[in-house]
């Protein structure tokens, strides 16, 4: 049934949109390479940016078979594995986005090579933990799509699709298991919008936008917290669980989609809502002890393996939060000198990024 399923699914998006809505957009692209020669410190990002993506074009994809981070332990032979392999995936974006700057044909061939060897290689097993690593390689596709040939577009276009097919199809989706509802759900509509929005398939936008609403009302509180917080105490899921949800809203904006950060649900909550709650705890007006009460083995494990952060007590840290800080900003702008304060007012690379897509709203 489900090779049935992806082979219709393959027939019907046999056509690609060239819009970018997952990365940056021609416009933005123009911009940024305006941005780049007349601001001295962008110009100063970029040069760090441009040698690491020289040095790219030397190096060899290393995909695996299998990406497998969720359930273990740090030190597990798997998970270093997994690491190590998916150190390809900012390479990837890397090589992308320079050859959309530079316009140089060997920028966009190596980033090709590595998207192409992980098509072949890289099996989807349906678990959105591991699957939520691919971030990078879908923007990286979604900002060359237009460029490569027939036959490679096929082949990303099939993993990216087969990848999307195995969250929808996956036993972890099922009624009645904690994996529908809790971050893992989070996760598995952001991994299947973003390819759903690069491939310009609208049976996988559909399907994410409809799970995005139920995922709001039942993941979600009125009162601003979250189940993911509920069953582990710990800041480290509510901002683990709102990420994956806010980069999907930004995409679906870009789109003229519906303004799902303020959406509410039939019982009140809102991305908004969960985001702001949030907020005090961010500028040191409340603080929070984290795992102290966690409902889930797995943490306890990790504190027993002595992983950073994960004893219960530790002491919730505001820096923690600067990946939803990132992303909510595109909505309230109110939230970007919180941005700085805890950020120490350092600007990165992909904050230049970020801003663009920001101020082209």
């Amino acid at each position: 049934m489900r090779k049935f399923v992806v082979t219709i699914a393959l027939a019907l998006f046999s056509f690609s949109s060239f819009s970018q809505l997952v990365s940056l957009n021609t416009n933005e692209i123009k911009k940024l390479k305006t941005q780049i020669k007349n601001d001295g410190e962008t110009q100063k990002l970029y040069l760090g940016f441009e040698k690491s993506a020289l040095n790219y074009l030397n190096e060899q994809p290393n995909p695996i078979d299998t990406i497998r981070t969720e359930g273990l332990l740090k030190g597990n032979p798997k998970k270093e594995k997994t690491r190590l392999a998916l150190a390809d995936m900012n390479k990837m974006f890397a090589l992308a986005l320079q050859y959309r700057i530079t316009e140089d044909q060997k920028y966009l061939n190596k980033c090709v090579e590595f998207l192409s060897t992980w098509a072949k290689i890289n099996k989807p097993n349906g678990d959105p933990i591991d699957d939520t690593n691919l971030d990078k390689a879908v923007e990286a596709y979604d900002l060359i799509k237009k460029d490569i040939s027939k036959a490679d577009k096929k082949q990303i276009e099939q993993w990216l699709t087969e990848t999307a097919w195995a969250e929808i199809n996956s036993k972890r989706m099922k009624t009645g298991r904690a994996t529908a509802i809790n971050n893992w759900n989070a996760h598995r509509l952001k991994v299947v919008g973003e390819i759903g929005y690069t491939l310009n398939n609208q049976d996988f936008i559909k399907w994410t936008i409809d799970n995005l609403k139920s995922h709001i009302n039942i993941n979600l509180y009125p009162d601003g917290t979250s189940l993911d917080f509920k069953e582990r105490d710990a800041m480290h899921y509510h901002i683990y669980d709102l990420e994956p949800m806010l980069k999907l809203a930004i995409m679906i904006d870009r789109a003229n989609g519906t303004n799902y950060y303020t959406y509410e649900s039939p019982k009140g909550s809102s991305i908004k809502k969960s985001v702001e709650w949030l907020i005090p705890y961010i500028n040191g007006e409340k603080q929070h002890e984290e795992y102290v009460n966690t409902t889930v083995k797995f943490d306890r494990d990790r504190a027993k393996n002595n992983e950073p952060g994960f004893a219960p007590g530790t002491m919730f840290k505001p820096d923690l939060a600067i990946p939803v800080l990132k992303l909510s900003v595109y909505f309230d702008k109110t939230h970007a000198n919180l941005l700085k304060k805890v950020n120490n007012n350092d600007n990165t690379w992909q904050m230049v990024l970020d801003k663009m897509q920001r101020e082209s709203k």
